[in-house]
């Protein structure tokens, strides 16, 4: 148990941090400079979280309720701080096909999530080496290596990130149907439950900076073979959402609309 109240206060650690940058940089750099500062901080924050609960959670027998309600808890956590961030690339991209972002801002923010990534490694890496949990003396041990991630084959683990980002793709463009007060614990209450169904086959990351953060450096697979699996099948699993809800589902609809209009149409001849 001591070693979850550990955690748990590394996890606090990352967000406050993360919040106090985001503060200052409300302040000091208000304007344009805001987004990218706001990316960086919460991309970090995202990343030593996940790194901290996926250390306690390989290596401790937390009770299924217990994980998955520390999984639902920070994610509503997450969705709160993190304002206008995304911290994900594939959004960053989806904003330059939309128009609403130009390709050098749409690089440079994608440039500064990594960077987050990386940072984030370094920080999780420092708190594991202070010892202060049996876990973290445990993982200091092993070098602070980690071992293959996927459950399944690279097919299957990539099949579960497309299926997971497509999951969350609908619930991010279709919750602003929602009450505000509920979205967040309706986003948290989705992401916890693909967490729960898809976790044992490719750690349910769907999300390929932080994939690169916390699958990328385990051994068992290339990183050709994690690119395939972390950034493949999540691009594909929105860009398949996305086609799903903005193009076939309007189209068919249309569709079906004119072949209505036609038949009335004709009724009205015919009478």
């Amino acid at each position: 148990m001591s070693d979850l109240f550990v955690s748990l206060a590394v996890l606090a650690a990352a967000v406050l941090l993360s919040e106090a940058v985001r503060w200052t940089a409300a302040r000091l750099f208000p304007g344009a400079y805001w987004i990218y500062l706001l990316e960086a901080a919460s991309t970090f924050q995202l990343c030593c979280c996940t790194h901290e609960l996926k250390l306690l959670g390989e290596t401790t027998r937390l009770e299924l309720p217990v994980g998955l309600t520390i999984t639902y808890f920070i994610t509503v956590v997450h969705l709160t701080t993190f304002r206008e961030a995304t911290c994900n690339p594939i959004a960053a991209l989806e904003s330059v096909c939309r128009g609403s972002s130009s390709v050098k801002a749409a690089l440079v923010l994608i440039a500064l999530q990594f960077g987050a990534a990386v940072a984030a490694q370094f920080f999780a890496v420092s708190v594991w080496s202070l010892g202060l949990s049996d876990v973290h003396v445990r993982h200091q041990r092993f070098g602070f290596r980690c071992f293959d991630p996927l459950g399944g084959t690279l097919l299957e683990a990539a099949a579960v990130e497309l299926m997971c980002t497509f999951t969350v793709q609908a619930t991010a463009m279709n919750i602003h149907r929602v009450d505000e007060k509920l979205r967040a614990a309706l986003f948290a209450a989705v992401i916890t439950a693909v967490v729960f169904a898809g976790g044992s086959i490719s750690g349910a990351v769907f999300n390929p900076v932080l994939a690169f953060s916390i699958q990328f450096p385990c051994s068992g697979h290339t990183y050709l073979e994690y690119c395939f699996v972390y950034w493949l099948g999540p691009a594909l699993g929105a860009a398949s959402c996305i086609l799903l809800f903005e193009k076939i589902i309007p189209f068919l609809s249309g569709k079906s609309t004119i072949r209505l209009d036609s038949q009335t149409a004709q009724k009205q001849k015919t009478q």
